[in-house]
């Protein structure tokens, strides 16, 4: 007799998780842990590369340091489009994101057993390109778990974002002590066993998607895989034979990949705006995006200054003394999540209160680049003020105005790249946002090459002043830019 079993539940009907689709919890878990991961080493890695290597270090240049941290920084968000491309031409996004993860695990267990240069190199490449893959995916699966019509859509993804949040707070706190207390490799295996739990508990549960992101959109032809992996394969050996020969070096690297990203957001805009498949109204909507492309790449060069400039900052000129015991320096990267799981409620609740009398989007733009060069400007009453002077209650308020800045920005951004967006090109605006961060992250780690502890003043006017300089401008071309929307907000 054969056995009777039931249809499959739908994960789109389901309210088994607060209300949501029970694969939510699965998604919210792997983004978590994978957060958890990311921030975790990221929160320590710059101390790895240029302690001393009595400290545990590698002992490498602070310039170098900070140009390999952007680079980084700049690759994972490069490395969305790519995921984005496996996605829907070759795995679906179920599966890109499953061997994304596993790739970011990987990369964590490089770092953590392979010494010297050569497990930064393969570690970070690793957890670069899953990083990419797997937050690109992860919200497009978010997505999908939703009718279109589905009021609990906005519910879901706040409950996503709030993992992304509890991630990056704990990561740098565990990773952080667990560094101080063992030493660097210790922290990376921390970071490695987040992602792992996370993708054990995303194996067990991925049945619950129903076939979800199971296959590619638009699949590619078996007879073309050849060629574009072989075209993926030249790539590597030119980066590999520009490395061999020094053209490509550790000083260097957040340059080249500053140069990269701006080759490609030009390539992506040229290729749409010259398209015979977008209309006029189209074609005004990209032109209105070019200038809030460059202040959101503006506003990323600082804001990811967390991870170099604040970093350093954080060792070298923050009182940590905490009742009598000096805390890790990676706990500051713990202070933005905190604020943002505070705020960011308060910040969707104002804009829903304001309605139709909110500013708009380039006025948004705007706040955000201001406040962040207000942010850098805020050091300057701490300058000179040598080691272990600035007190913690300064520099939170200095992360307080980081957090105001991403909210007025961050939010705004991805989704006005799918509002002004070409029907034919909604995707590659997306993608294009996302460069305008690669860019940002990038020029993060190159900007932070001119900073100096011991003459603050001069980098800090003038990064300050420029970022505000691109608000003001922002603000003299927001009735043109609205013009150009041609009735987006």
């Amino acid at each position: 007799m054969s056995e009777i079993t039931s249809p499959p539940r739908d994960p789109k009907a389901d309210r088994g998780f607060f209300g949501q689709p029970v694969a939510l919890a699965n998604l919210f878990g792997v983004e978590m842990w994978e957060r958890f991961s990311f921030y975790g080493m990221q929160g320590i890695l710059i101390y790895y590369l240029y302690y001393s290597v009595a400290d545990g270090g590698l002992g490498i240049s602070q310039a170098a340091a900070t140009s390999i941290v952007g680079a980084y920084g700049g690759t994972v968000y490069l490395s969305t489009i790519l995921g984005g491309w496996i996605a829907d031409r070759i795995l679906g996004s179920e599966r890109t994101l499953f061997y994304s993860a596993v790739l970011v695990m990987c990369g964590h267990i490089a770092l953590a057993v392979i010494p010297g240069l050569a497990g930064v190199g393969v570690g970070l490449i690793a957890i670069a390109v899953g990083s990419g893959g797997l937050k690109a995916n992860a919200t497009s699966l978010v997505g999908d778990l939703y009718a279109e019509n589905d009021d609990r859509r906005d519910a879901g993804f706040s409950i996503f974002y709030m993992g992304i949040n509890l991630g990056a707070l704990v990561g740098p706190l565990l990773t952080g002590w667990a560094q101080k207390e063992w030493g660097f490799h210790v922290g990376f295996a921390l970071a490695a066993i987040g992602m792992a739990l996370g993708l054990i508990q995303y194996t067990l549960g991925r049945k619950r998607l129903a076939g979800i992101g199971e296959r590619p959109l638009n699949p590619m032809p078996h007879a073309q895989r050849l060629r574009y992996a072989a075209l993926g394969a030249v790539a590597i050996l030119g980066i590999l034979v520009l490395c061999l020969i020094g053209l490509i070096t550790t000083d260097n690297l957040s340059d080249v990949v500053v140069g990269l990203t701006i080759v490609a957001s030009i390539t992506y805009f040229l290729v749409i705006l010259t398209s015979k498949k977008i209309t006029s109204t189209e074609r005004s909507r990209v032109i209105a995006f070019i200038p809030m492309f460059l202040a959101s790449a503006a506003f990323w060069s600082l804001f990811q200054q967390q991870f170099t400039v604040v970093a350093i900052y954080s060792d070298k000129r923050l009182d940590r003394n905490l009742f009598g015991w000096d805390f890790p320096a990676s706990w500051v990267q713990s202070i933005n999540p905190v604020f943002i799981i505070i705020f960011a409620g308060v910040f969707a609740a104002i804009w829903t209160k304001l309605g139709p009398r909110q500013p708009s989007s380039p006025l948004k733009f705007a706040a955000g680049t201001i406040i962040m060069g207000l942010a850098f400007l805020a050091f300057l009453p701490f300058a000179g003020g040598g080691p272990n002077s600035t007190p913690l209650l300064g520099l939170m308020f200095i992360l307080l105005l980081f957090t105001f800045a991403e909210l007025f920005l961050s939010p705004v951004g991805l989704s006005l790249s799918t509002k002004l967006a070409p029907k034919a090109f909604h995707t590659q605006m997306v993608a294009l946002f996302f460069l305008s961060v690669a860019l940002g992250s990038s020029m993060a780690g190159t900007l932070a090459k001119y900073y100096n502890e011991n003459d603050e003043v001069p980098y800090f006017t003038w990064v300050g002043a420029a970022s505000i300089a691109v608000g003001v401008v922002m603000i003299l071309l927001s009735p043109w830019i609205s013009r150009m929307m041609r009735g987006v907000h």
